[in-house]
């Protein structure tokens, strides 16, 4: 179990869960600034979402790479429109409450995307996912290997 959480997928996921966790008083302060108490709770909850967001992405992924291709295609697209519902499921949520404010949390959740998309192209600029494996196909596999066996026959 130690070593399947120094993947190189879970140490990027945990470096942004930090970075999350990080910017949540900054994100409180700034909806403070907008909205009072309301406002600075809902920058923090919309800053949560993007940080648990990224969190189950990321997750998602690396538990699809371990089986196949197709499945981090279906995985990634798939996980995408659950993932978009589960934030509007939350939107929709909060905005029964009496403290939330959607101008607040919307912009915080646009900001706090833009700037995990940012930190993921300075991981991956950074070669944080050469070190990914993913094994290949096994149709393939298998037709590569009776390939090299028909040549190798030769």
């Amino acid at each position: 179990m130690a070593t399947e959480l120094r993947r190189p997928e879970h140490v990027m996921v945990r470096r942004a869960l930090l970075g999350g966790a990080l910017s949540l008083p900054l994100a409180y302060g700034a909806g403070y600034w907008a909205g009072g108490a309301d406002g600075g709770l809902s920058a923090t909850i919309a800053i949560a979402v993007v940080a648990a967001n990224f969190a189950a992405h990321g997750v998602s992924l690396a538990w699809a790479a371990g089986i196949s291709v197709p499945m981090v295609q279906a995985v990634a697209l798939g996980g995408f429109v659950v993932r978009m519902g589960v934030i509007l499921a939350v939107l929709f949520g909060l905005d029964r409450t009496d403290f939330f404010s959607p101008l607040i949390f919307g912009i915080s959740l646009i900001v706090g995307q833009v700037a995990l998309l940012g930190y993921e192209a300075r991981l991956v600029l950074g070669g944080v996912g050469r070190d990914l494996e993913i094994p290949p196909e096994p149709a393939a596999a298998a037709a590569a290997e009776r390939w090299r066996m028909r040549v190798g026959a030769r």
